[in-house]
């Protein structure tokens, strides 16, 4: 069966929520910076954003294959949809990552530290396909969030086939399905086991090796998991087999699960396995919050207006806290006083240039690119799910990607945090 409500039901909370989510992989990308010259509350706030990255970036991409499931139009063809979702990602992604390769290359001027940019490198990257690399130089490379564009990329060139077969799925057997996919996802960990021992870079708590961290947390196809958890959600949502949840009641669970990633479990269950459920109610409950009438605070205007621009923030705050960094001082740190001022700063400087991305790039290109022009949406009519906050100009949303190990990251690469790019009918 294909979803009833979408057609008419506005998903603000979605939106907003997406720049909650970008926000913890800002935090996170924080911490990497080191601003805090107490290496107390340097630790204590390493601490505390520790797997905020991690679990932002899964919000992202249960949220993208969500979004686009829920906002699906029912003539739409392959092409005109991989056209609008290429349309979405790649005028934002091309910016950055030639602006970051712009910076690695510098050899003179404020950065002290400069490097050489691999052609190879940069052409994997700028097709966004490096993330299919277990590499760290590869899938980290160019504007370092990118990785997580390249797993976008695949859900999109895989969602015709994959809605193919998950809209044939029964009502009643749903929510069955959405058991076994989570199931699988809590499990993929154990599956990394599989693929190597053998220890090419240790990760933090010495349990893991590279390429089992890249199988886990990089390689798209296994993240695609992630995507269609969300496809699953969305037609339990419009087939009216959600149950009524409080919002507050996953977000109680997305604190109890964040808690048992960043301190309880095993590093490659902390990635992504321990808050999955969490996020697969939240989301969903969200939804029905606002297909409901009742609406949250995650729908408010400004939250809506931060989370639109929510995919632009994600691939520019890293760049703007590595170079913004390097500017003041590689290795600079500061009094706690001091170094919250300097991280708002770098918060509202990665604001103001997302804001000018979107209005520049994002959606002018995303408008240009998929042959779509500007129409106004009558109340309640598909202009919801833009709402949620997806792609322009499309019913589609966009995610941000996340991190790396949380050791530190390639000295000149523009460290990894974790995207995707959805709105829902009204992002990414």
């Amino acid at each position: 069966m294909t979803p009833t409500h979408h057609r008419t039901s506005r998903l603000p909370s979605l939106t907003g929520m997406r720049f909650i989510a970008a926000l913890m992989v800002f935090a996170f990308h924080v911490a990497w910076e080191r601003f805090f010259r107490d290496a107390e509350v340097q630790g204590d706030y390493a601490d505390v954003v520790n797997k905020a990255g991690w679990i932002g970036v899964s919000f992202f991409f249960v949220l993208s294959g969500f979004v686009l499931a829920w906002s699906r139009r029912e003539d739409d063809s392959a092409p005109r949809f991989w056209r609008r979702r290429i349309a979405k990602v790649y005028p934002g992604h091309f910016v950055t990552a030639l602006v970051a390769f712009w910076l690695i290359s510098r050899t003179d001027g404020m950065l002290a530290a400069a490097g050489t940019v691999d052609a190879d490198e940069a052409i994997t990257n700028l097709l966004l396909i490096h993330s299919w690399w277990p590499e760290y130089d590869v899938f980290l490379s160019g504007n370092a969030v990118s990785w997580s564009l390249a797993c976008e990329l695949f859900f999109y060139l895989a969602f015709p086939v994959l809605w193919m077969g998950i809209s044939r799925i029964r009502a009643a057997h749903l929510w069955a399905a959405t058991v076994v996919v989570t199931a699988a996802v809590i499990c993929v960990p154990l599956a990394a086991k599989l693929v190597t021992a053998d220890p090419v870079m240790m990760l933090p708590d010495g349990t893991a090796s590279l390429k089992q961290y890249w199988f886990v947390y990089i390689f798209p196809p296994v993240r695609a998991l992630e995507f269609v958890l969300g496809m699953l959600l969305a037609r339990v949502v419009a087939e009216g087999r959600w149950f009524r949840l409080p919002l507050i009641v996953p977000v109680a669970l997305f604190g109890v699960g964040y808690y048992l990633a960043a301190r309880e479990v095993p590093y490659l269950y902390s990635l992504v396995a321990a808050t999955i459920i969490p996020i697969a109610l939240l989301i969903p409950a969200a939804a029905d919050a606002d297909i409901r009438g009742r609406g949250s605070w995650f729908a408010s205007k400004p939250m809506v207006w931060l989370g639109e621009r929510s995919f632009a923030f994600y691939l520019v705050h890293l760049l703007v806290l590595l170079y913004g960094h390097d500017w003041l001082g590689r290795g600079e740190n500061w009094e706690t006083g001091q170094a919250v001022l300097v991280i708002i700063g770098f918060l509202l400087a990665s604001l103001a240039i997302s804001a000018v991305l979107y209005a520049v790039v994002e959606k002018p290109g995303t408008r240009y690119l998929s042959g779509s022009r500007p129409t106004r949406s009558a109340p309640g009519s598909g202009g919801a799910a833009r709402d949620a906050g997806v792609a322009p100009g499309t019913p589609e949303p966009t995610a941000p990607g996340s991190a790396t190990p949380d050791s530190a990251a390639p000295a000149r690469t523009a460290r990894s945090s974790g995207d995707s790019d959805e709105r829902v009918p009204s992002k990414t």
